[in-house]
């Protein structure tokens, strides 16, 4: 498997993660000319913009961190247009899925999600 199929495994999973605990999934992969979300999704009064961030379990930085101050401005403009043009009056929230990913001894590859609410 190459890093981008990890990175899309990664955002499945976490999709997953959403619907089983009530979250409508609306959209994957919007991109503007500010950048891209991953995953935006709707539950109650809330409309979550997520970035699923997937780093192996012995990487220097933790997939969180690396979202940093550079990232989360392009996030949050393209949250700003995605606003803009669907004219939602839901509570904007920025979500961050932290997925480690690790091989076992047999081979198989796991994927440990840290899901972190209101992350910026």
């Amino acid at each position: 498997m190459n890093l981008g199929e990890y990175g899309k495994t990664a955002e499945s999973k976490t999709a997953a993660f959403l619907r089983k605990r009530g979250y409508a999934v609306i959209k994957r992969n919007y991109s503007c000319r500010f950048g891209e979300i991953d995953i935006i999704a709707e539950k109650g009064e809330y409309i979550v913009f997520v970035e699923v961030k997937a780093r192996s379990t012995d990487s220097i930085v933790s997939p969180k961190e690396a979202v940093d101050a550079v990232k989360r401005q392009k996030i949050l403009l393209t949250a700003k247009d995605y606003i803009t043009k669907t004219e939602t009056e839901l509570q904007p929230r920025f979500d961050v899925a932290d997925v480690r990913i690790s091989k076992t001894e047999d081979g198989r590859t796991v994927y440990s999600l840290n899901y972190i609410t209101n992350a910026f």
